[in-house]
């Protein structure tokens, strides 16, 4: 391990200034000789984070987490501390000294510190082909005409967002990075190839992840590139095992994980302001149409649903948001889903509207109107309660008693997720005055309806009995179908990736720490890169994780029928994530007769769907 000189060490602390450091993640505000703001490392709305530039030093008085210029980068960006002095002294140009025999060779550099350098060069390299025209380069004049004239972008943002291209067969990204000696497992691990486990890494055993596809570097809130959206064209092969998909994403790696980024945010959180809040959109193209006719604040998901790690992160750069998502019935779908999530993350939340209820492609309406349609969805942007409201019943006048009844119980859960009393009186008037039901008669309904929730969170917060063979003396007393899981993939790693290809992942519960590692270990199976059992903490993404690694790695199983334990568990999972759904097209149909405009025959095939899914058998195939 390099050793970094106290001289050294002293001179970048003097040279650095720690506001300059904190302000690259957190927005502050000058109080008296010091800097406060929101903490960048819990969730708060009243700033308790505050920095003295003349100590050097930060402290947050709510969460109580205290340090100075390196303890704050190791902390906001997952280095180890040479790492974060490295990365300190790159970004200010501070020179860093080692101790005489210590210095870092390349064997010692760290895998993260690999998988950055590996994405840069391959954002590069993906930029060379799009961009250089010579007659060997059919792919790059073909994706810039594509660019240019399916998609209708620049070629002025194409340079400024580094887009990229990938020839039909790959091969020539790895034939780069093998000349400058990555270590194998960077090459296993940074989700750019296929590599069989057993399989030597060389040009004949790795086979490129993206073929034929246009590429969109994904950076991380500091501007790192950390993986790639790929889009098919006509150039993508027929034996692209992910051919029919439009959209490829880099899987989960160590310096990855998509539930906690947003496309642009880097560039995006430069440009918010007190008029200039974050307008949250569906897609990355969307983002980039939104940019291109000024609109800087644009970020989006990784091609999955917002996730409350996102809005807590937005949350540190800016409490508003717009969001702007296609009017189409997934996009507000999708906007429901995200509503009780900003709330509990408090966010203030607008839904940017067109006049007549006008329905909202964003990549067609700033691309035929620009910047000017931004001025008009805000005159008619609407309150979150109201977009709710309007939602989930648009002619309240027509509604009948039970239909109101219905859509305020489904506005409950919504406001159930703020913690704000005051904010869920606001939203209580709001809503009566909406559905014309008396404010006093909804207000007893909600305290019901939340006396009956705080029942069954009471409940849910008991042990969770997933049905089990397992030795209840071994398991702990929360145990959940994530653990259990768990417990079945690392004590039967045969039956892993059949589980990896068997469960969604939008099926796990990766609201506790069970779930996440479920998320994580899953992906390595069907990425055919698991470690193995004894390898697990180098896959563990925070300190609870690798808590729970640690606890799992003691428990040893012996059983001699998994597959049933397995299957009673994938039931339980399915069960948990379908039933929910049903019920939700179940009160979309209640509201019908009010609704002319909802499509009945989707819904109706959408529960179909979900119930034929419920009858079927569900699980691994049973072995005699």
């Amino acid at each position: 391990m390099p050793i970094v000189k106290p001289t050294c060490l002293r001179d970048l602390k003097f040279r650095v200034n720690i506001v300059d450091v904190v302000g690259r993640v957190a927005t502050l505000k000058r109080a008296g000789s010091r800097f406060k703001g929101l903490c960048p490392f819990h969730n708060e709305k009243t700033p308790s984070f505050t920095v003295d530039p003349d100590k050097g030093f930060y402290k947050c008085f709510g969460c109580g987490k205290a340090g100075d210029i390196i303890s704050f980068v190791r902390e906001t960006e997952g280095l180890d501390f040479t790492e974060a002095i490295e990365t300190l002294g790159r970004r200010y140009n501070v020179a860093i000294e080692y101790e005489e025999g210590s210095g870092p060779t390349r064997e010692e550099r760290s895998l993260r510190q690999e998988l950055f350098a590996i994405h840069e060069i391959a954002a590069d390299h993906f930029h060379q082909v799009f961009k250089i025209a010579d007659t060997k380069n059919t792919t790059g004049e073909w994706m810039r005409e594509y660019w240019k004239n399916k998609r209708r972008f620049t070629p002025e943002l194409a340079e400024e967002f580094k887009i990229g291209a990938v020839a039909p067969d790959g091969s020539a990204l790895f034939s780069r990075l093998h000349k400058e000696r990555f270590s194998e497992d960077a090459f296993r691990r940074c989700g750019l190839f296929f590599i069989n486990e057993n399989a030597p890494v060389n040009l004949h055993s790795v086979k490129s992840r993206f073929r034929g596809r246009l590429m969109i570097p994904i950076r991380d809130h500091q501007g790192r590139v950390v993986a790639f959206t790929a889009r098919q064209t006509d150039l993508t092969p027929q034996d692209d095992p992910a051919r029919e998909a439009k959209y490829v994403n880099s899987p989960e790696t160590p310096i990855f994980t998509k539930g906690h980024l947003l496309f642009n945010l880097d560039r995006a959180r430069t440009a918010v302001g007190p008029d200039a809040p974050f307008v949250l959109v569906e897609g990355q193209l969307d983002a980039l149409r939104c940019w291109s006719v000024g609109l800087k604040t644009a970020i989006a998901p990784q091609g999955t649903a917002i996730t409350e790690s996102q809005l807590t992160l937005l949350r540190r750069y800016h409490p508003q948001v717009e969001c702007l998502f296609d009017g189409d019935s997934a996009g507000q779908n999708a906007a429901l889903r995200y509503l009780p999530l900003a709330l509990k993350a408090g966010l203030e939340t607008r839904f940017l509207a067109l006049a007549g209820d006008e329905k909202i492609d964003p990549d067609d309406l700033f691309r035929e109107r620009g910047i000017a349609a931004y001025a008009e969805l805000k005159r008619h942007a609407q309150s979150a309660m109201t977009f709710a409201c309007r939602s989930h019943l648009p002619d309240p006048a027509a509604a009948s008693a039970e239909q109101k009844h219905a859509t305020a119980r489904a506005l409950f859960d919504i406001i159930l997720a703020t913690d704000s009393e005051i904010t869920r009186a606001e939203y209580l008037n709001e809503i009566a005055s909406r559905l014309r039901i008396p404010i006093n008669a909804l207000s007893r309904d909600f305290e019901a309806y939340r006396a009956q929730a705080q029942t069954r969170a009471s409940y849910t917060a008991q042990p969770e009995t997933p049905s089990s063979d397992l030795d209840p003396v071994l398991l702990p007393h929360n145990v959940t179908n994530e653990y259990q899981l768990l417990l079945i993939c690392l004590n039967y790693e045969y039956l892993g990736e059949p589980i990896a290809r068997l469960l969604p992942h939008h099926w796990i519960d990766t609201t506790h720490t069970a779930g996440k590692l479920l998320n994580t270990v899953l992906s390595h199976f069907e990425q055919n890169d698991w470690p193995g059992r004894d390898h697990l903490d180098g896959i563990v993404e925070d300190d609870e994780q690798r808590a729970l690694a640690t606890t799992l790695s003691t428990i040893t199983l012996n059983n001699d029928n998994p597959i049933r334990i397995a299957n009673t568990t994938l039931i339980d999972i399915r069960n948990r994530a379908l039933e929910p759904e049903l019920r939700k097209i179940e009160l979309a149909l209640s509201t019908l007769q009010a609704n002319s405009e909802v499509d009945a025959i989707s819904l109706i095939k959408q529960r179909t769907d979900i119930q034929r899914q419920l009858r079927q058998p569900f699980g691994l195939p049973a072995v005699d």
